[in-house]
């Protein structure tokens, strides 16, 4: 199935829309639910294809793009998720100039070709922290960081020289190597344990308690941008194995006990529990 990944506009088609592209955009982004609710289909085959052709049923919207889907093969959900937990390689802090009222500019330096074509307003990924790209020139892009980020995140930490993992955002057709990653930081974790064998790493990171209810054994997590499997859950800490690889491309290769990293949660995961315990909550079962 195709993967998608541009983030889930907030505004519906409704009737007051009136313009092709809204309409295009509307098919685009909608889940298969609601653009067949909105639809009058017709179904055609044509050398093997199946063909959906339809017409909004919403007033003011005139013409739709057919749609075809081979025979067999699912239509890609809706798109939710701006990375995928690939870490893409490894970024250079060059400048930190911080500014009045907590607020912070980064620039940082990437490899070679690494952020050609990246566009101002463009979403980069520094360890895990989705940011926007304010200014770019060759291999190096500014950020602006507020205050809410530097609290938040471990980027506030970081020095002159420092290394931070790094992924661009994600585009249509890209393959989710991981698992659906937002940028948005939940909290930080310390480094308690390093343990090191010959071909691999195992860390163990204690997590403020209120967020381990979202941290399952086998389950996905995101550190420092990193899509990873969680190994031992055990009170408020867990762990997680690392491949030669990993420690390659990543800051994982060079964290020591004592360290912060920033963790977002699965997001299905987070939806689950949150769902249950309100459900459990207003039946008095809890």
């Amino acid at each position: 199935m195709p993967a998608l990944f541009l983030a889930q506009p907030a505004i519906r088609a409704s009737p007051k829309v009136t313009n092709d592209r809204a309409c295009r955009s509307f098919c685009r982004y909608s889940s298969p639910a609601t653009v067949s609710k909105a639809f009058h289909h017709t179904i055609s085959w044509r050398n093997g294809v199946r063909s959906t052709r339809g017409t909004l049923l919403y007033p003011g919207i005139k013409r739709v793009a057919a749609r075809e889907v081979q025979p067999g093969r699912r239509v890609a959900s809706s798109p939710t998720a701006l990375f995928t937990g690939i870490v893409q390689g490894l970024s250079e802090v060059k400048k930190m100039e911080k500014k009045p009222d907590d607020f912070m500019t980064l620039t940082m330096r990437f490899p070679s070709g690494a952020v050609d074509g990246v566009q101002i307003g463009a979403s980069i990924a520094i360890n895990g922290t989705c940011l926007t790209v304010t200014k770019q020139e060759g291999d190096e892009c500014c950020f602006d960081l507020i205050k809410e980020t530097l609290r938040a995140t471990n980027l506030g930490d970081l020095d002159i020289g420092s290394v931070a993992n790094f992924e661009r955002s994600a585009r249509m057709g890209d393959e989710i190597g991981g698992h659906q990653v937002s940028g948005h930081v939940d909290c930080k974790a310390v480094v308690t344990k390093v343990e090191d064998s010959e071909n691999n790493r195992r860390l163990v990171f204690t997590v403020p308690e209120e967020w381990m209810k979202y941290i399952l054994p086998k389950g996905f997590i995101a550190i420092d941008g990193c899509s990873l499997t969680i190994g031992e859950v055990s009170g408020n800490t867990f762990s997680v194995y690392l491949i030669p690889e990993t420690l390659r491309v990543t800051v994982f290769g060079t964290k020591a006990e004592g360290d912060s990293v920033n963790i977002e949660v699965e997001r299905q995961t987070q939806a689950i529990v949150n769902t249950v315990e309100r459900y459990l909550a207003e039946r008095n079962m809890l």
